[in-house]
C-alpha cells in the first residue's frame, strides 16, 4: 500500500472520519427506507435519492413527503444530518489546510523519485533553484530543499521543504534512495573552516546512504577538497577558486567574465553542456563531428568525456574518433536541437 494511502487512512481513523461516514450511511438508509413506509407509492431507491439531496442541502424539489411521518423524517434528517454532513466537511477542510501547513513548515516527507536534493538555503541555493527551473530539462522535475529555516521559501509546487540540518532522518524524509543528485552548499552563517567542515560531514552522511547519487558539493577552502574526495563526492566546487580565476581572465581579457556568465546560465544567450554522443556521431573523427554540429545545429564542440564520470579532453585533437560510450562538452544556444543530432 503506498505510503501516502497509510497516512491518509490513519488521519481518517484519528479524526474519526470513518464513523461519520458510517453514521451519515446509516441515517441515509434508514430514512429512506422510512420514507418507504409513510410515503404512497414512494420505492427505496427513490427515498435514499430523497435523504442523499435532502442531506446535501441540494433540495431539487423532484421528491416531497406529504404525509406527517415524512415530514418527520424529513424534519430529523435537516437537523442531525446536515449537522453531520458539517463535521465531515470542516474534518476534511481542516485535513488540507493542516497538510499544507506542515507542507510550509518543512514537517511532511518527499514523496518523489529521480529528483534533486538541495542542502542549505542561500542566495545561492535561490540562483541554483532558478537555474533549474530555467533548464527546459529540469523545469517540472522534483526538487527537495532541506535547509533549517522557518518556512519554505519559495512558492514552487514542485519543491519540497524539509526542515532541519541534513542528517539520516531528513534525508530518509527527502528520500535519499530515489534522489538523481544532491546539491551540498555551504552554511553562510558559519565561519570558513566549520562551514567547510560541515559539507564534508554532510557528504559523508549523503554517500553512506546512496553511493550511487551524484554528489555536487561547495567548498570554501581548497585545502579541504581532499576530505570531499576521501567522502566520495562526485563533483567538487571551489568557489573562491572559480571567483579568483574568473577576475583573474577579466582583467587581462576584458569582457570575458560576461562571456562565461552567459555560457553557465540557462536563461539566456548560449549555454554550455555536456550529452551523450548521438548516434549519428559515433565513429567520426572530431573534426568531422565538428562540422557536423556547427553545419546542423550551430553547436561547438569544446571537449569529450570518456564515459561518465571518465577523463576529460578540452580542446580534442582533429584525429579523435568518437564512440557511443561517449559524452560531449558543447556550446549551443538550442540544448534540445543539439541533442537531437
Amino acid at each position: 500500500m503506498p505510503d501516502f494511502l497509510r497516512r491518509l487512512i490513519r488521519f481518517m481513523h484519528q479524526e474519526h472520519i470513518f464513523q461519520l461516514l458510517m453514521l451519515i450511511t446509516v441515517i441515509v438508509l434508514i430514512s429512506g427506507f422510512g420514507l418507504t413506509l409513510f410515503e404512497p407509492g414512494m420505492s427505496l431507491i427513490n427515498g435514499i435519492w430523497w435523504s442523499i439531496v435532502t442531506l446535501t442541502t441540494v433540495g431539487y424539489g423532484d421528491i416531497s413527503p406529504v404525509t406527517t411521518g415524512g415530514r418527520a423524517i424529513a424534519i430529523i434528517i435537516m437537523f442531525f444530518g446536515i449537522g453531520l454532513l458539517g463535521m465531515l466537511s470542516a474534518n476534511l477542510a481542516s485535513l488540507l489546510i493542516t497538510r499544507r501547513i506542515k507542507e510550509n513548515k518543512g514537517m511532511c516527507g518527499a514523496d518523489v523519485v529521480d529528483h534533486i536534493i538541495v542542502c542549505e538555503w542561500n542566495h545561492r541555493a535561490r540562483a541554483v533553484i532558478k537555474e533549474l527551473r530555467a533548464d527546459p530539462h529540469t523545469s517540472g522535475s522534483p526538487l527537495v530543499l532541506i535547509a533549517d529555516i522557518e518556512e519554505k521559501p519559495l512558492d514552487d509546487d514542485n519543491l519540497v521543504f524539509i526542515k532541519g540540518s541534513v542528517s539520516e532522518e531528513t534525508l530518509t524524509r527527502a528520500n535519499i534512495d530515489k534522489a538523481k543528485s544532491v546539491v551540498v552548499l555551504g552554511d553562510d552563517r558559519l565561519e570558513a573552516g566549520n562551514r567547510d567542515a560541515k559539507v564534508v560531514l554532510a557528504t559523508l552522511t549523503i554517500e553512506s546512504m546512496n553511493s550511487s547519487v551524484y554528489t555536487v558539493v561547495e567548498l570554501v577552502d581548497k585545502a579541504n577538497e581532499q576530505y570531499c574526495k576521501r567522502a566520495h563526492a562526485d563533483e567538487i566546487i571551489i568557489g573562491s577558486e572559480l571567483s579568483s580565476h574568473l577576475i583573474a581572465s577579466a582583467s587581462i581579457d576584458h569582457g570575458i567574465s560576461r562571456i562565461i556568465s552567459e555560457l553557465l546560465s540557462t536563461r539566456y544567450g548560449n549555454e554550455i553542456f555536456s550529452m551523450k554522443a548521438p548516434p549519428s556521431l559515433h565513429g567520426l573523427d572530431c573534426l568531422q563531428a565538428m562540422i557536423t554540429l556547427k553545419k546542423e545545429h550551430d553547436a561547438i564542440l569544446l571537449g569529450i568525456q570518456k564515459g561518465r564520470g571518465g577523463e576529460f579532453i578540452t580542446n580534442p585533437g582533429a584525429g579523435l574518433t568518437i564512440s557511443a560510450d561517449d559524452y560531449l562538452v558543447v556550446i549551443s544556444r538550442d540544448r534540445s536541437a543539439a541533442q537531437s543530432s
